[in-house]
């Protein structure tokens, strides 16, 4: 390539290679350390699977004492959206995951090998770009969106593979007068890799998870520099991979069809190429099939649908990290006071075969557990922040009493394997708690009809039985024997034991009248415990609801 058509191509000046390379040193690394990334691109939507990923990355990098960092990729400035960063940012570190080095929630870059927004690198990109062509490595080609596009049909007709390559890479032949000549007409054109490879050769990739995996050679001359500027992701992946000191790139399986390719630029480039891992990405069942959780059609895709629902943090990070190693579980079991974070997570148990599949029932046991161990104080204040961003009338309600709310969580909290564990995300907290309010409008008592063996005048009539006796100052063995006195009043056992031995001498059991008392309370068959329901409740307000 001539002198004057790499001008044209590059009329502005750009900093060496040798200037870039010491700007950008190469790490000072210890034996066994790592450095990974997560590289998310600004379209403002945080996908479960991205937090799943960095989750892999940032345990990997820290576990060796290396380097996690975080860098956004944005050279399609046509899905970038405003205040994406901020949501990457916050939904890493909303799920502690900390980045070392990358990009702030206002999008400035910290750390010594910034910048790590890829719009703000475009010299960098560009000086590689040159630095191939100068060599014979890259070629512009003006090819069209129409040439294209018949391209394509022409493949598709004849059932040829897919892409730039061969005889059909138009442009890879064209001589310096052409290029010229084009250039100065003012054609419009991107930059081609000149792939070296034969598709009917044969390679093997060494998969940190997938282990060795044959693959054909890329021929596909792909653009590495589009018409403006910026770079695509291939070139623009590995140019900062090798300047950030990237040594193990852990992504999703829909990548490994272009590690062949990666391979090629990063030997272009005179660079060593970092370890590849690629992971199956979530699945879910649908009508009894699995498929990739989608963005489009899963709500749950999107990392916001846990904020709006109140899933705590520690237990998404405890369910994805369950995902990642079948081993999590069992170690939770021996180490159930440690931090998650402390869990060591191992390559070699990463699940990467069939896809980890998102099971909403798991993550709600292991939620259960998560919210069980917290203090009435911890819940009280996440629900309440909570409410404060989706249920303002709620977080109000909680502010204005926060001492009978916090009384209301304490109930059958922090008792050991017996704390109650009925609560899975913040969102459920109003509906939980709502009898404890004023304004709460019971249930219709006929409701309950097929689930107690008494009509809606007699669970009213032991209701007002067991108020006429009722004594907030009783402990909970004296009202344990109120409730046994209105259960003999009404013909039912006093208790189980009696039941059991002669139930032809009864209408039922003492767990039938403590039942009827509870729906009266609370407008359910199933409650934390009655008496701690009781004295907690305002007297007039019990008074009312019995």
């Amino acid at each position: 390539m001539t002198p004057e058509i790499i001008d044209l191509l590059f009329p502005n000046p750009l900093p060496s290679v040798s200037e870039i390379e010491a700007k950008y040193p190469a790490r000072q690394l210890e034996a066994g350390q790592k450095v990974t990334r997560v590289a998310p691109s600004p379209t403002g939507f945080m996908h479960v699977g991205g937090i799943y990923a960095a989750l892999m990355s940032e345990r990997v990098a820290h576990q060796s004492g290396g380097v996690f960092y975080l860098r956004v990729e944005d050279t399609d400035q046509k899905r970038k959206v405003e205040g994406a960063t901020e949501v990457i940012s916050t939904s890493l570190s909303r799920y502690g995951i900390f980045a070392d080095e990358g990009v702030d929630k206002d999008g400035n870059s910290y750390g010594p090998y910034g910048s790590y927004t890829q719009s703000e690198r475009k010299e960098i990109y560009q000086a590689y770009a040159k630095k191939l062509l100068e060599e014979g490595q890259a070629y512009p080609c003006f090819c069209a969106a129409e040439d294209l596009d018949l391209m394509r049909k022409i493949q598709e007709k004849q059932s040829m593979r897919p892409g730039y390559y061969g005889r059909f890479a138009k442009c890879r032949t064209l001589s310096d007068d052409e290029i010229l000549e084009k250039l100065k007409a003012g054609t419009s054109w991107v930059l081609r890799f000149k792939s070296p490879g034969n598709n009917e050769k044969r390679m093997v990739i060494k998969d940190l998870l997938k282990g060795d995996i044959n693959m054909p050679e890329s021929d596909l001359d792909v653009v590495i520099l589009k018409g403006d500027g910026l770079p695509t992701y291939h070139f623009a992946h590995a140019v900062d991979d090798h300047l950030m000191g990237t040594t193990h790139v852990i992504r999703g399986d829909e990548w490994v069809s272009s590690v062949p390719l990666h391979i090629q630029l990063f030997v272009a480039l005179g660079w060593k190429a970092p370890k590849y891992g690629h992971y199956a990405t979530l699945q879910k069942l649908d009508n009894g099939n699995k498929r990739k959780l989608s963005k489009r059609h899963d709500p749950e895709a999107n990392i916001v649908y846990f904020w709006e629902k109140g899933y705590p943090e520690k237990a998404l990070i405890e369910y994805l990290l369950n995902l990642i190693n079948a081993s999590f579980e069992d170690w939770r079991n021996k180490n159930p006071e440690k931090d998650a974070f402390e869990y060591p997570m191992s390559f070699s148990k990463i699940s990467n075969t069939a896809g980890a599949l998102f099971d909403f029932q798991k993550l709600h046991s292991i939620s259960k557990e998560v919210v069980a161990k917290m203090s009435a104080d911890e819940v009280y204040m996440a629900v309440l922040n909570w409410a404060k961003e989706y249920n303002k009338s709620f977080a109000d309600k909680l502010e204005a009493q926060k001492e009978y709310v916090t009384s209301i969580l304490n109930i059958e909290r922090n008792i050991g394997k017996k704390s109650r564990k009925d609560l899975i995300k913040w969102e459920d907290v109003e509906s939980d708690i709502s009898y404890f309010f004023a304004d709460w409008i019971r249930p219709d008592l006929n409701g309950y009809k097929d689930e107690l063996p008494v009509s809606e005048e007699e669970m009213k009539q032991m209701g007002a039985d067991f108020m006429a006796v009722y004594n907030k100052d009783d402990d909970k063995d004296s009202w344990f024997k109120k409730v046994q006195e209105v259960a003999l009043k009404h013909g039912f056992a006093a208790d189980t034991k009696s039941y059991k031995e002669a139930p032809q001498n009864y209408r039922g059991s003492i767990i039938d009248v403590a039942n009827v008392l509870r729906v009266l309370v609370t407008g359910r068959t199933k409650s934390p415990d009655l008496y701690a329901i009781m004295q907690i409740m305002p007297e007039d307000l019990l008074a009312t609801r019995l």
